[in-house]
């Protein structure tokens, strides 16, 4: 069984030139079995997700401003309480229009995780991560191209990205041993994409890049999120969610994730 609930507020101050918007989700799984022959484990998950507008406009300038929060846990019987999810993500972008669809912009991004990340794979679990270990910092100048709310891409050439762990993963995620950050400048990135597909379906890409330009350019990290809702009527609908990382710093595979779940509705 699959249940989410979804809210959504969107209030327009006009005195003050803000837009503010925000998206409340939660998604709960559960599976339980009884003299089943064919096998299989009580499970219950649980995620909770926010998802923050707050953008100001006024004249030629805009700043614009996202706050991306996901949480997420599961217990199968068994092997007791999991995460599954977790994500705190802030982004803010400052423009300055030139002409009717440029700007010059400055981008900052600050991305990380509420709580301690374990790898599982071995008898004893093993801490891998934690709040803002890694935490990471991208900020730089650039120029951005905004054909609609829909849709803009974003040039940053001039980029520094900091790392930041604690001292118990000194030695990870690029940093070098007895150090706790890394710093480094390069090129960025990104481009936004919403579209209508059918009638009740959308799709929304989010996808950003950086090249380091101090070490390895070649080694280029991609973030990729396609978030697709296909409205089933006015209450009901299905959201998939896929999130794929490519960062030789983390992991020297491909980090891939993705949700599903039927959704219960509620817009105000």
């Amino acid at each position: 069984m699959s249940i989410s609930i979804f809210a959504q507020e969107k209030k327009t101050d006009s005195t003050a030139n803000w837009t503010k918007k925000g998206t409340f989700t939660l998604l709960f799984n559960q599976a339980s079995f009884s003299n089943w022959i064919s096998g299989g484990e009580n499970a219950i998950s649980g995620t909770v997700s926010i998802n923050y507008d707050f953008n100001y406009k006024k004249g030629n300038w805009a700043w614009d401003n996202k706050i991306i929060t996901k949480y997420g846990i599961s217990n199968i019987s068994g092997t007791g309480a999991r995460k599954t999810d977790d994500q705190f993500e802030i982004n803010s972008l400052i423009s300055k229009k030139t002409s009717t669809n440029w700007s010059y912009s400055f981008f900052t991004n600050i991305r990380t995780q509420f709580t301690t990340g374990y790898d599982y794979s071995t008898p004893e679990k093993t801490s891998t991560s934690d709040f803002f270990a890694p935490g990471y910092v991208t900020l730089g100048p650039g120029l951005i191209y905004k054909k609609s709310d829909n849709f803009n891409i974003n040039l940053a050439p001039s980029t520094a990205k900091a790392t930041f762990v604690s001292s118990d993963f000194s030695g990870q995620y690029g940093t070098k041993a007895g150090e706790t950050s890394l710093y480094q400048l390069g090129f960025y990135a990104s481009v936004y994409y919403k579209a209508t597909l059918m009638e009740n379906i959308t799709v929304e890409h989010i996808f950003n890049t950086y090249a380091n330009y101090l070490e390895e350019p070649q080694n280029i990290d991609i973030n990729y999120q396609v978030n697709i809702i296909m409205q089933i009527n006015k209450y009901l609908s299905t959201n998939l969610n896929l999130h794929m990382i490519v960062d030789d710093n983390a992991s020297t595979t491909v980090q891939f994730k993705q949700l599903f779940g039927l959704g219960v509705n509620y817009i105000f």
